[in-house]
């Protein structure tokens, strides 16, 4: 849909009235700007038809605003090469003592990055500690980036992976995106996704960011929080 388009009538009622129509939106879902007025006739042009001309720019929509909020890239904390060490060390410790109630031959693996401390677990029957769409594993993340924080006095960011799941999770919601798009754009009705979680709404909303016929949109509150991918209007 344009964002800005010029409106024109005998009045400037009727020229709002017309650009509201074509916008489909209603009057306070635009700024209007008069170009050209009524009462700014001169006398040579008094015999010429009347037209006002206005200016009607779409306002952003909250939702929009909300939504790109969401999907923004999260501030990296910066820590020093000794918190990172005092960090692993941490993780390190918690890691020796479940390690040994985890399956045979589970292994682990601590590496630094960017945007904090990567940790991977690999066994091929840690579904358990996966859960149902992640919910253990998320979970577990968040108890690990607390113990890594333990005598530091920034935020630790700790990313945990377990056996490659949230590379698969993301092509899997990938492709769910475009599907899902596809038959939006076919029926003309909008479709709600399950629940997820903020990092898989995120892969949904980026994937189909760019994309001119559909949009997607959050709605609920957490943990029940979902998108809904729609028509552009």
């Amino acid at each position: 849909m344009e964002k800005t388009i010029i409106s024109e009538g005998r009045t400037t009622n009727e020229a709002i009235e017309k650009g509201l129509k074509q916008l489909r939106v209603s009057k306070d879902r635009v700024e209007i700007k008069v170009l050209e007025n009524e009462e700014k006739r001169s006398f040579f042009s008094i015999l010429a038809p009347r037209v006002v001309k206005v200016e009607m720019k779409l306002k952003e929509d909250k939702k929009e605003k909300k939504e790109k909020k969401e999907i923004k890239p999260k501030k990296v904390i910066e820590l020093t090469k000794e918190e990172k060490q005092i960090a692993k060390e941490n993780i390190k410790k918690f890691m020796d003592e479940i390690l040994v109630q985890l399956p045979e031959n589970t292994v682990y693996n601590i590496s630094e990055s960017e945007l904090g401390i990567n940790v991977e677990i690999t066994n091929s029957n840690l579904g358990f500690l996966i859960g149902y769409r992640g919910e253990t594993l998320y979970a577990m993340q968040n108890i690990l980036s607390a113990i890594a924080g333990k005598s530091i006095e920034k935020k630790v960011r700790v990313i945990l992976d377990i056996e490659g799941y949230k590379e698969k999770r993301e092509k899997t919601l990938e492709e769910l995106a475009e599907k899902v798009a596809k038959t939006v754009i076919r029926t003309r009705k909008p479709i709600k996704l399950e629940p997820m979680q903020a990092y898989e709404r995120k892969i949904i909303h980026s994937k189909l960011q760019q994309n001119d016929k559909v949009e997607t949109e959050s709605i609920g509150e957490e943990p029940n929080r979902r998108i809904i991918i729609k028509l552009k209007k």
